[in-house]
């Protein structure tokens, strides 16, 4: 007779195996430069369009929340499946540790409250913001380092006619 399919775990239940593990024997990161996870960055052409691309909607869905997921987490396997999480409920990825989601308000007190319990899972130093911000924010946004025109694109730069 064929085994059953157990159903996916859930993202806690996920983090509750890996404390169960004993999640303490993982090493830091050394140095940044180090693979934070399995998923590269898009190009910063690529995160500034998908950020632009939220500022500039004509039409907002109703009930959707814009907001970034920010983090600082000391073990590589609760980082990985963090990251994973996120990518998963729609946040689109704007640094390695930065996430940006415009997503129903459900979804993110989904994210929210998920976070939480896998902040206290386990013993750390580790912390995770949650950070609502509105579209006018999201506009004022300056990149700095690289040479990206971000007020030219969003039509946010004033020019006087004399």
């Amino acid at each position: 007779m064929p085994r059953k399919k157990k159903p996916p775990l859930t993202f806690v239940e996920q983090m509750q195996k890996l404390v169960a593990a004993n999640l303490d024997g993982n090493k830091p990161i050394s140095s940044r430069n180090t693979l934070i996870d399995d998923n590269p960055i898009d190009s910063l052409d690529t995160r500034v369009k998908k950020i632009l691309g939220l500022t500039t909607q004509t039409q907002k869905t109703a009930g959707n929340m814009l907001f970034f997921v920010m983090y600082d987490i000391e073990s590589n396997k609760v980082r990985r499946l963090v990251a994973k999480y996120l990518l998963n409920k729609g946040c689109s990825r704007i640094q390695h540790s930065i996430f940006l989601a415009d997503t129903p308000i459900d979804t993110y007190n989904s994210i929210k409250d998920d976070l939480a319990q896998v902040q206290a899972a386990y013993d750390n130093n580790d912390s995770i913001i949650v950070l609502p911000v509105t579209t006018d924010y999201l506009r004022m946004m300056k990149i700095i380092g690289k040479n990206i025109e971000v007020d030219v694109i969003t039509h946010s730069r004033n020019t006087l006619f004399f």
